[in-house]
């Protein structure tokens, strides 16, 4: 089987650039993906990349984690993950990408918009950018920018951000990779790339990270929040031209 190394390359930029903004490579990936592949192996690769891009995280970031969001964001994602795994197999994927795109950018100019608006990191908004992002990233392969705004909503310090986010993220990875193998989405061609995934992983994250250093406080909402905005506009305006 060919490799299509030039994927791996985009996998790489995908992944320190979902470093650095926050939220995880797969709001990049599955978009860079479904050029390569079709959509049910994207999810499977999707699973299986994340695991090693999040365990980096978790250790390179593991001084800032907040419990609060383990629990009462990462429980819910957890439970919806599941169900949107499972559900991807009867829902048509493109009404769900133009209602996420839409979402995006409607919630990412909001916040570049208002800038000093911050939601209250109460168990309500966490539990809904829970279900919400762990459903998304079942049925479309991607639920890290939801979570995203959400957690950018409460302006949280950047190795927090990033040390919870992957810690959710991974939990979640690692349960939709159990409902993808069973959907058979992960099968001999997705695990020819694993090791090549797996190993980009490892690079992008100590990349993006290195790269976070040189980034104030300051600039890393916006400059996330803008990350966000344009996935949106991206996914929205490819979705739409799939139709016309």
């Amino acid at each position: 089987m060919k490799i299509e190394y030039l994927f791996l390359v985009l996998a790489l930029f995908a992944e320190i650039i979902g470093t650095i903004g926050g939220f995880g490579s797969s709001v990049f990936f599955v978009p860079l993906g479904s050029f390569y592949f079709d959509f049910h192996s994207v999810l499977g690769m999707t699973a299986i990349f994340h695991l090693s891009s999040n365990l980096s995280k978790i250790f390179l970031f593991k001084k800032g984690l907040n419990k609060f969001l383990l629990v009462y964001l990462g429980i819910p994602s957890v439970v919806f993950v599941i169900i949107g795994g499972y559900l991807s197999r009867f829902v048509n994927s493109l009404y769900l990408e133009i209602i996420l795109g839409v979402f995006l950018i409607s919630m990412s100019l909001l916040f570049l918009i208002r800038k000093n608006l911050v939601i209250t990191a109460g168990k309500p908004q966490s539990v809904t950018g829970g279900v919400l992002s762990g459903l998304t990233a079942g049925l479309l392969g991607t639920g890290g920018a939801i979570r995203g705004i959400t957690m950018n909503a409460f302006n949280m310090e950047k190795s927090v951000f990033i040390a919870t986010s992957a810690l959710i993220d991974f939990m979640v990875d690692l349960s939709r990779t159990f409902v993808y193998y069973d959907n058979g989405y992960i099968g001999k061609q997705e695990l020819t790339y694993l090791p090549f995934l797996f190993a980009i992983g490892l690079l992008g994250t100590w990349l993006g990270k290195r790269i976070l250093e040189y980034i104030p406080q300051e600039k890393f909402k916006r400059f996330s929040l803008l990350l966000i905005l344009i996935i949106g506009l991206i996914s929205f305006i490819r979705v739409i031209s799939t139709l016309f």
